[in-house]
């Protein structure tokens, strides 16, 4: 299965909105620190990319089978959540107001 690289970080983002969403109202709250993801990905010739390539990320079954093996790469990226207004990312929330709002434009895309 093929997956690019931004869609498995929006994943990654989409859970945490959907964790905080989840956290409103709950009485331990936590603050969202650096976030490390570690992917091996191919990067494959892409005419639509402005670049001309895309990184696609590799499933574990694909990594272990040893395929394109030659023409793989690990990428590790560290992300440090933010809210909306440029604050910590909040998972919980005592009063009303706190977390991210109204994410049903985003949750479930």
């Amino acid at each position: 299965m093929d997956i690019e690289l931004a869609d498995a970080v929006a994943a990654v983002r989409e859970e945490l909105v959907e964790a905080a969403w989840r956290g409103r109202g709950q009485p331990v709250g936590f603050v969202v620190g650096p976030i490390e993801m570690e992917f091996i990905v191919e990067l494959r010739a892409d005419a639509k990319a402005k670049a001309g390539f895309k990184a696609w990320v590799l499933g574990s079954a694909e990594v272990q089978a040893g395929v394109s093996r030659g023409r793989t790469h690990k990428v590790k990226v560290t992300v440090t959540p933010k809210d909306p207004g440029g604050g910590d990312l909040l998972i919980a929330a005592d009063a009303e107001g706190f977390g991210p709002g109204d994410v049903s434009g985003h949750v479930g895309r």
